[in-house]
């Protein structure tokens, strides 16, 4: 009898654990399904606002601009060269000097120019004495003819006379004036205001009037400056338009500068690039802090266009579908309504779009959990305050003190691999 009430009594405990087993699994199979329910929304939640932040669309005048990459040009870049073969008598600047237009930079040896010069003004004096006496002869004759004690043929002579020498004076002083000229040239000036570079020469040096070799100087305009750049072809006849206005606006700024130049475009090349596509642009900008330096590379931001009395949105706000692109708002209703748009230009995060009226609540935040006709709630400062607020599992707790979101979903994912483990046990 003894070994007969083995077999029922293990029995027995098989059913009491399988149906210990039943129960457990089917409490935690009901705890997953409930914790999934709060993360997709259970019955009920479909009513329950979601909280948004919402931004007005504005209706205002939106400025066209073109972003590209440019170079920082000088207007002007002389190479200053001797004019006469002659000695570097003394350097009168520095290098890296900036200097106006005017200043004397170089003094050549000119002895044997002001040899010259005092050789010519000589001969000059010499043929305007000559023309004096002429002039008196002249007198006399007339006189003379006057009083018929010669003849008209000896006037005509005198008058002959006075006018050749007066055209020999009149070389003398050509010959003069070119004599200074030569002697100026031992006196080198600055042709423009800007930067001096290298100075190749130095006193005693000699210096001929060639190309070939190395200028004396290279003299850099600052200020101004220029900034050249490329502009789209389908942009072109903006930039004449905006130019012909005067209200083409150009800023400038330096990759390893936070500092922003506004300027001018001033210059549109005359041949478009067939291969790129593009034309040549200059904008001008005030360099008096000289930041902006020739051969530098800048980023151009290109003002051509004034977009009149258009709706601008944050770009954020866009929902990109496969064939439209759309926005949801917050219709008087409370409840989110998503409306087709069409974007008409965008520029960093500002997108001009049709569609929409001025004054429209644009959902920014939150609408990847909407769907039209779903109650939104404008997110507030309690809000934020509230989402900051934890309860002791570490779950986020809204401001009524009600999981959130994130926390439902964590606590659904760890319980989901619980549940799964249970059942392969």
């Amino acid at each position: 009898m003894k070994n007969a009430k083995i077999p029922v009594l293990a029995l027995s405990i098989a059913v009491a654990a399988g149906g210990a087993y039943w129960m457990w699994k089917k409490s935690g199979s009901e705890g997953t399904e409930l914790m999934a329910g709060q993360t997709i929304g259970a019955k009920g939640d479909k009513n329950r606002p979601v909280t948004v932040n919402t931004i007005l669309a504005q209706k205002r005048n939106y400025e066209v601009q073109l972003k590209a990459n440019g170079v920082v040009s000088s207007l002007n870049i002389v190479e200053v060269r001797p004019q006469v073969s002659s000695v570097i008598d003394k350097v009168h600047i520095k290098e890296g000097q900036f200097v106006k237009a005017g200043t004397l930079l170089f003094t050549l040896d000119n002895r044997a120019d002001s040899v010259n010069l005092a050789k010519a003004q000589a001969q000059l004096d010499k043929e305007i004495a000559s023309l004096a006496e002429n002039k008196r002869q002249l007198e006399r004759s007339k006189e003379l003819f006057a009083k018929k004690f010669q003849s008209q043929s000896v006037v005509d002579a005198a008058q002959t006379a006075v006018q050749a020498q007066q055209s020999v004076v009149d070389g003398a002083k050509a010959a003069v004036a070119a004599a200074k000229v030569n002697l100026g040239y031992s006196k080198i000036v600055a042709p423009v205001s800007g930067r001096t570079g290298l100075i190749n020469v130095f006193p005693g040096s000699l210096v001929q009037p060639n190309t070939s070799g190395a200028a004396l100087v290279t003299i850099t305009q600052m200020d101004p400056i220029a900034i050249t750049f490329p502009l789209p072809q389908r942009n072109l006849s903006d930039a004449l338009d905006s130019m012909k206005r005067g209200d083409s606006i150009a800023f400038a700024s330096l990759p390893d500068s936070k500092a922003v130049f506004k300027g001018k475009l001033q210059f549109i090349d005359n041949v478009i690039d067939a291969v790129s596509g593009t034309v040549k642009v200059k904008a001008v900008f005030d360099n008096k802090e000289m930041k902006l330096w020739p051969g530098a590379y800048a980023n151009v931001d290109l003002s051509v266009l004034t977009l009149k009395d258009v709706i601008v949105i944050p770009r954020d706000a866009l929902v990109m579908g496969v064939n439209a692109v759309t926005v949801f708002i917050a219709d008087s209703e409370g409840k989110a309504e998503q409306k087709k748009v069409q974007v008409l230009y965008s520029f960093e995060n500002d997108a001009i779009v049709s569609g929409l009226e001025a004054g429209m609540k644009v959902i920014l935040e939150g609408k990847q959990n909407l769907r039209p006709g779903v109650p939104v709630k404008e997110r507030s400062e309690g809000d934020t305050k509230g989402d900051n607020k934890r309860d002791k599992s570490g779950a986020k707790k809204n401001a009524d003190g009600s999981a959130s979101a994130s926390a439902s979903s964590a606590a659904s994912t760890a319980v989901t691999p619980a549940a799964s483990a249970a059942s392969a046990s």
